[in-house]
């Protein structure tokens, strides 16, 4: 169970990250509607891969540390990785956007024809499943690799 919460915890960090890096959208508001200005709704796409490269890397992170519990290794500390990076993945879904979203808050009602910058969004859930694919590869590579049959849970 510490190990399922610890990993959660990462996604405070990728959620973080993201919320910083994700490049905004540069809309114009024409009689009431938000329209993207020529090429910036790239940046619903670039939002979404860049939150899936973050993840990919966490993941691997994660597995790659979680192996070094040595005494630890096997099944269920694995399943408990993947499952902290599935709940970790989804709270830096959540905070992130949240943050993100603070980062690029309207501090009135903008005026027709106005340029303003609106907040990076997820557009799709689908993003969640990196990091814990990741962690499951990064892991499940490195328990393929390992040649003992206990894993080398035995120091001595």
């Amino acid at each position: 169970m510490s190990v399922l919460s610890t990993v959660a915890l990462t996604g405070l960090l990728v959620g973080w990250l993201w919320s910083i890096l994700a490049p905004p959208q540069r809309v114009i508001l024409v009689d009431g509607q938000q329209l993207p200005l020529l090429d910036e709704s790239y940046h619903r796409f670039d939002d979404l891969i860049l939150f899936v490269l973050i993840g990919l890397g966490m993941g691997l992170v994660v597995g790659g540390v979680v192996w070094m519990l040595r005494e630890r290794r096997g099944p269920v500390i694995m399943i408990a990785a993947v499952l902290g990076s599935a709940l970790g993945a989804w709270l830096a879904m959540k905070v992130g956007v949240s943050w993100a979203g603070s980062h690029y808050a309207l501090t009135g009602t903008p005026a027709n024809r106005a340029v303003f910058d609106q907040a990076p969004v997820l557009e799709s859930t689908w993003v969640v499943l990196a990091q814990p694919l990741a962690t499951a590869l990064a892991y499940g590579t490195l328990t393929a690799w390992n040649g003992m049959d206990d894993l080398g849970r035995r120091l001595g």
